[in-house]
């Protein structure tokens, strides 16, 4: 099945619109986007791993590339809602510039990024922000020289359900008649089953919980995961830790506070001669000497990144509540808001040197 084609040929609306295009700020922003990246190799892995419809049938699909430029702009421009980035494209003259839509061509269907969500496998996304990380190595900035840790929680998509009712609706999910309505026909909509219950600061909360680490020298997220809230934070540092090798160039030191503390994670970076940076704890019989409280406070310093990401991510985009009812929906979505973040934030320290 072959992809549709953008108009790249100027109407006679687009030339009457080139002076005021040059004065705007969105698109001055997104071509200093376009100036840091090659998009081929992120198109060619996104042809490589992403699946479209069989059918010869029908109209041509939406090149990966394009609902993947989508997907940022809603990231980037803070879109809440698939139907509004329909909207927006359609209405803004910035987006169809960074799309390459000519004003005539309409945006694709709100229906068409869920459907470009769902075929998007989470191993390939993780491998286009690698693609690009790599890229940013090659213009000579550091990205694992030392890299912070941390995790989040995430409110849940849905209303809360207690223990037991969770248990119940995790049973009946289960069986056939679970996944259809009354009519008989499959749920469009579901209730989010995979989120469940934790406390902090004696507050329960009901949902998620992402795992991050951040390069401490530029502040680029190198990792990201999603688990159940109920997750503990220290075995994820070994998997964080692997998921932000994308250069030949060893990790040198990790940052972690005193939820990573104890002997696995020790081992673990000795193992793979990296710097341990984890905050350390008093424990039961042994207090913290001076020394590791000086130490604690000078890694607090630097694993702040980690934690400036959660603050513009929650900020900006709404981090602290899962925007979908499935877990693997949520992960993407961390993924795609990882690219944005990294890209938005090359173009700016690339044009600052």
């Amino acid at each position: 099945m072959s992809y549709k084609q953008p108009d790249n040929n100027f109407s006679f609306t687009d030339l009457s619109l080139l002076d005021s295009m040059e004065r705007n700020r969105s698109i001055s922003r997104m071509d200093r986007i376009n100036a840091i990246i090659n998009w081929t190799p992120v198109e060619n892995l996104l042809l490589k791993h992403y699946t479209i419809g069989k059918s010869v049938e029908g109209t041509s699909a939406y090149p990966p590339l394009l609902l993947l430029k989508c997907l940022l702009l809603q990231q980037w421009f803070h879109i809440e809602s698939d139907p509004e980035l329909e909207t927006q494209i359609n209405d803004r003259i910035s987006f169809k510039k960074f799309l390459g839509l000519s004003f005539d061509q309409p945006s694709p269907d709100h229906s068409t990024f869920s459907r470009f969500r769902s075929r998007l496998a989470k191993e390939a996304m993780a491998k286009v922000n690698s693609a690009v990380l790599m890229q940013f190595s090659s213009k000579g900035l550091t990205i694992n020289e030392g890299i912070a840790i941390d995790a989040r929680l995430v409110q849940s998509a849905s209303h809360p359900l207690s223990k037991e009712r969770l248990q119940e609706e995790k049973a009946k999910r289960e069986k056939s008649e679970g996944n259809v309505d009354k009519y008989g026909k499959p749920l469009k909509f579901s209730r989010d089953l995979e989120s469940d219950w934790t406390i902090k600061n004696d507050v329960a909360l009901f949902g998620l919980k992402e795992h991050a680490s951040v390069d401490v020298r530029q502040g680029f997220v190198l990792a990201t995961e999603i688990t159940p809230a109920s997750h503990h934070d220290s075995p994820y540092l070994p998997l964080c830790v692997a998921g932000s090798c994308h250069t030949e160039e060893p990790i040198k030191k990790v940052f972690a506070d005193k939820g990573y503390f104890g002997k696995p994670n020790r081992e673990f970076l000795s193992l793979n001669n990296i710097a341990d940076g984890i905050m350390r704890k008093a424990t039961v019989g042994t207090e913290l000497t001076e020394f590791e409280k000086e130490r604690n406070k000078a890694i607090s310093k630097v694993r702040y990144i980690v934690e400036q990401y959660f603050g513009l991510s929650h900020l900006y985009n709404r981090a602290y509540r899962a925007r979908f009812p499935k877990l693997f929906k949520n992960a993407l979505d961390a993924l795609f808001r990882q690219m944005a973040f990294n890209l938005f934030r090359a173009s700016r320290i690339l044009k600052t040197a």
